[in-house]
């Protein structure tokens, strides 16, 4: 008796799309009196209760931010997060974090708009879908992306084809000739584009693409962005019998699987082999792991600017861009043997 009413079910109730019950609801002229009669007696029927969000921009009362992210365990969420967090502090803002989850962050994301509980969101590594679109036009919610792009809303895309060319075109110039990738075992629109930036490199240098070289674990927690898939992939390296000189991680906590596998074989980073990660986490430093870095401390206090002039300014001119990743070279991809 106590669920909550959905946009959804009043949509269903009235046989319209949920723009049509968006558009009623925001008193939109371009209406039919007999569609709206159909809405209105739903909203009715079903005692529907919209967000409060837009009263509360009126108001100026304190606006609750929603963070909504497939994952907050990981050490590339915890980054962007924490620029967030130390941005929204001069703010009159307050936060939630919302785990979407990583098998099907779209069903998240309608459960979290369902609850109706923010006034303003960022959504961190999500893609909007058109029902995606559709839910954030219907309640009207303030938005802000963080890689992924969509051509209504601000956001900050990463370019991870540009990383991952930067890491095959780092490897190349190291000398090294026989040169590998650990990939997440689950697709992606991230990792398809690493791997594709990875390999056009290669091309570029006249190496060779032996896909024996590119490997997964076999863990698909986090989409294979994890330790365990990293160790996981460099067994396999080992059934095998071949490894190649060099091998570029799809993340850094892939790398840090990878450096422990191969020490726990006796073989030697980057004496025997070397390493590559993307991120640039905090343990990168200590691990003197060559990496990639996509600023993600500092998209996270930008979006969180971003918003925050959104909630102020709701018809601002939409501020939409590519950030991209620099090199931070350190001794795990040395080339002893050159030297």
């Amino acid at each position: 008796m106590n669920k909550k009413v959905t946009i959804y079910e009043v949509a269903k109730k009235a046989e319209v799309a949920i723009s049509t019950v968006s558009r009623v609801l925001n008193g939109s002229e371009n209406v039919s009196d007999k569609t709206k009669e159909k809405v209105q007696e739903a909203i009715k029927e079903l005692s529907f209760r919209p967000q409060v969000s837009a009263r509360k921009l009126a108001s100026k009362e304190p606006q609750m931010l929603a963070i909504a992210v497939p994952s907050f365990t990981t050490p590339y969420f915890n980054e962007v997060l924490k620029g967030v967090k130390d941005e929204i502090k001069k703010m009159d803002l307050d936060i939630i974090l919302y785990n979407t989850g990583s098998k099907d962050p779209e069903e998240g994301v309608q459960n979290f708009f369902d609850r109706g509980t923010a006034d303003a969101v960022i959504l961190l590594s999500i893609n909007v879908s058109e029902k995606v679109h559709e839910l954030i036009q219907a309640t009207q919610t303030p938005a802000v992306l963080v890689n992924s792009s969509h051509p209504s809303y601000n956001y900050f895309m990463l370019n991870d084809y540009q990383g991952g060319y930067l890491a095959g075109e780092h490897l190349v110039k190291q000398g090294f000739e026989k040169l590998g990738m650990i990939t997440s075992i689950v697709e992606s629109h991230t990792s398809k584009e690493r791997i594709r930036g990875f390999k056009d490199a290669l091309k570029n240098y006249k190496m060779e693409i032996n896909k024996d070289f590119f490997m997964s674990g076999d863990t698909t927690k986090h989409g294979g962005f994890t330790e365990e898939a990293g160790f996981e992939a460099i067994y396999k390296f080992d059934k095998k019998g071949t490894f190649p000189e060099a091998i570029f991680c799809s993340n850094d906590t892939q790398a840090v699987g990878a450096i422990y596998a191969l020490s726990k074989l006796g073989i030697k980073v980057p004496e025997d082999i070397a390493i590559m990660g993307y991120d640039n986490i905090k343990l990168s430093k200590y691990l003197d792991l060559t990496t990639i870095d996509q600023k993600m401390y500092t998209i996270g206090v930008q979006a969180t600017k971003r918003l925050a002039e959104i909630i102020e300014k709701p018809d601002d001119e939409l501020y939409q861009t590519t950030i991209n990743p620099v090199m931070v070279e350190r001794g795990s991809t040395k080339n002893v043997k050159k030297a």
